[in-house]
Order: structure tokens, then C-alpha cells, then sequence
């Protein structure tokens, strides 16, 4: 991938008082300049640290050290502008019009998922970062808006955690279920029983909530409406997969387990994360042009995104799923706004013309 001169002077000048170094009478230092190019190529190209050592010639421990401190940067200097939560209703309310615009899914303000990153074996850290599929990893747990923007991450969690833990230690978890951040007040719906909350979409590996709704669980059995809400549910949640689609494909550094300590892969990560905002907000149709993510044609089949053509052949990406856990009890009122959703996207206000047909094809309706 290649950044635009305008995007790299850009991050150049903020980058520059924190990575540039002083000239002393024993040798020139690295240029500030040298340094973010060493870096954002390292990130884009997935290339070894060893071989950036060859690139650019100097010594591995050097090219690590730089790697660490201009990601480091880069977070410091992008997060604040283009990594800013919602902060107001209105800002919630903006986020939800655009999944409604989007993908017909009413009050939502972001879709979540959670990713292992593949990390070398850290040193004396046990079973920490050993995680269900065998490997060492770390977590990154992500929300996205309806543009494949991320509004949240939480980077950083042991690899042996699992994805409910996370969600509810991090941060956001623990945010949304105190209700800190300024989610509107659930609002009445044309079609719906109930007013609904405001909420975000995740797959299996997370609980039902009132703020974080969930598939229907089993593929056999279920009733029509239950999986015309299952498929209404996967197009709103569909922008989290490609938004971590978009973020492998573009900076392949995630195509494979990440050779570095845990505190620097921590950092290549929050970086990545920054700059795929930044590029998504300033320059898209170059960053992710038209056909790179999913889309639908008028029957709702999906078109995959040129991203899946470019990580294919991956052998052990840096981005794994996290598993699902069993055997969860929900609340009566998640299970309500669930039901009244569900009564919605069949009605007459909220359902879609294709819906029937792309159900009935898959054959495992009961009644």
C-alpha cells in the first residue's frame, strides 16, 4: 500500500518532535523522515524487521527501536483526532442513521468483534498469552461504525482470556453497562411493540444485552422470523469483518504472527488501527477504493471485497477469531428488545424485499 506524499508530510510534521533526534560530533542520526518511512513501509509490507535491517542499513536492534517509538508516535499524535469516541447523543444518533441508511438496522451505533494477534512466545510469560487455538497471542476487541471507521479498540489483553472477560474488563464494556456514554435514551420505532434501546451488533462469542444484541443461537430449528433476524443482524454486522479485512489487507504486517515483544506488538497494533481511520476519513478512494469490502447487488447476494483475494493465501495471519463461550443466560428485557426486533423485520415497516427468498433458499426453516 502506498500512503500519498500529502498523507506522509502530514504525519511527518506531527510525528517529528517525538521520533527526531539530536545531531551529535560522534554521527548524524537517522532522519525523523527515515524513521516514519521505515516504519508505515514495515507496517504495509509485512517485511521482516531483519530485512528492513538490510533495506535501510542499519542494525536490527536499531530498526526495533524505531518500529516501537514511531508507532508509539503515531498513536500519540492520530488517536485523539481520529480514534474519538462518540461523545454526545447526537453523535450516537449520527452513527445509528447511518447503519439505518446503510443496512436497515434501526438504533444501532456500531458493530464489535474481538481478534487473537499472533505474537512470538514472550519471554517467562506461562500459559498468559497461550490461547484456545494454540498459539500466543494478544487481544484486540474493536467496534466499528457503519463506514468500517473504528470508534473503540482494547488492545492488548492476554491471549488466554476469553471474549466475554474482555468485553466486560475493558474500558467501553464497562462504560456501556454503566451507561457512561451518553447513548441516547431508547426511542420508539415504527413497527416495533417497544421503544429501543440504542445498542451495537455482535456475533456468537459475545452475550445478549439490552446495549449489544446477538444472534439467535443454533442453524437448525429455528423459526422464519428467527432467521430473517439472524440474516438482518449479519448484513449490520458484516462492517466489523470488513473492517478488520480492510485492516489486514492494507498493513500486512498482520499477515503473520508478529515477531516482537508484547509491548511492541501492542504498539504496531494501536498505530495500524490509527492510521486505517486516518486514511479511512482522508483518503478513502485511494486506502479503500470501490470493490475492496463486501457489497450486495439487488437481491442481497453478496459480492466479496477484494481484501479476501488479498489475504487468501495467508498461511497464519496475525488476526485469528476469538471462541465462542456456552451456555450464558440473558435478561428478560435483552430477550424482549431481541423478540421486538425480530417481530419488526418481518412487519411491514422493517422488512426487506429479498429477505424471504435469501432465508427460504438456505432450506432449514421449521414453522
Amino acid at each position: 500500500m502506498r500512503m500519498s506524499p500529502e498523507s506522509f508530510d502530514y504525519i511527518l510534521s506531527l510525528v517529528s518532535p517525538l521520533i527526531s533526534r539530536q545531531t551529535t560530533k560522534l554521527r548524524e542520526p537517522i532522519s525523523a523522515a527515515e524513521r516514519l518511512a521505515l516504519t508505515l513501509r514495515f507496517l504495509a509490507s509485512g517485511n521482516s524487521q531483519q530485512s528492513m535491517s538490510f533495506s535501510y542499513r542499519v542494525g536490527r536492534q536499531t530498526v526495533s527501536s524505531i518500529i516501537k517509538e514511531t508507532c508509539r508516535a503515531i498513536w500519540q499524535v492520530l488517536n485523539e483526532k481520529y480514534l474519538s469516541a462518540p461523545k454526545l447523543p447526537e453523535d450516537w444518533k449520527n452513527i445509528a442513521e447511518q447503519f439505518m441508511q446503510l443496512w436497515n438496522f434501526p438504533n444501532c451505533i456500531g458493530a464489535i468483534d474481538g481478534k487473537h494477534i499472533a505474537i512470538e512466545c514472550p519471554i517467562n510469560s506461562g500459559s498468559l498469552y497461550h490461547n484456545y487455538k494454540g498459539f500466543f497471542s494478544i487481544v484486540l476487541l474493536a467496534i466499528c461504525d457503519a463506514h468500517y471507521i473504528f470508534s473503540f479498540v482494547n488492545i492488548g489483553d492476554y491471549g488466554s482470556n476469553n471474549d466475554s472477560g474482555v468485553l466486560e474488563n475493558s474500558v467501553v464494556g464497562k462504560a456501556f453497562a454503566h451507561d457512561a456514554l451518553c447513548v441516547p435514551d431508547p426511542e420508539p420505532v415504527e413497527g416495533c411493540d417497544i421503544p429501543l434501546p440504542y445498542f451495537i451488533v455482535g456475533d456468537d462469542i459475545f452475550g445478549l444485552k439490552t446495549w449489544l444484541l446477538r444472534s439467535f443461537p443454533g442453524r437448525s430449528q429455528l423459526s422464519e422470523a428467527q432467521q430473517i433476524f439472524n440474516y438482518r443482524l449479519s448484513r449490520a454486522r458484516r462492517v466489523i469483518e470488513n473492517a478488520f479485512g480492510i485492516l489486514r489487507a492494507r498493513w500486512r504486517v498482520f499477515s503473520r504472527p508478529i515477531q516482537a515483544s508484547v509491548e511492541t506488538a501492542e504498539e504496531i497494533t494501536k498505530a495500524a488501527v490509527c492510521l486505517h481511520n486516518y486514511l479511512r476519513q482522508t483518503n478513502s478512494a485511494s486506502y479503500c477504493p470501490s470493490g475492496f469490502v463486501d457489497s450486495e447487488d439487488g437481491s442481497g447476494d453478496v459480492r466479496p471485497g477484494e481484501w479476501r483475494q488479498i489475504v487468501r493465501n495467508d498461511s497464519r495471519g496475525a488476526l485469528v477469531n476469538i471462541a465462542p463461550q456456552r451456555g450464558r443466560r440473558y435478561s428478560n428485557s435483552a430477550i424482549e428488545v431481541r423478540e421486538a426486533l425480530k417481530k419488526y423485520f418481518v412487519s411491514d415497516f422493517g422488512s426487506l424485499p429479498w429477505q424471504w427468498n435469501h432465508v427460504r433458499s438456505r432450506g432449514q426453516i421449521v414453522g
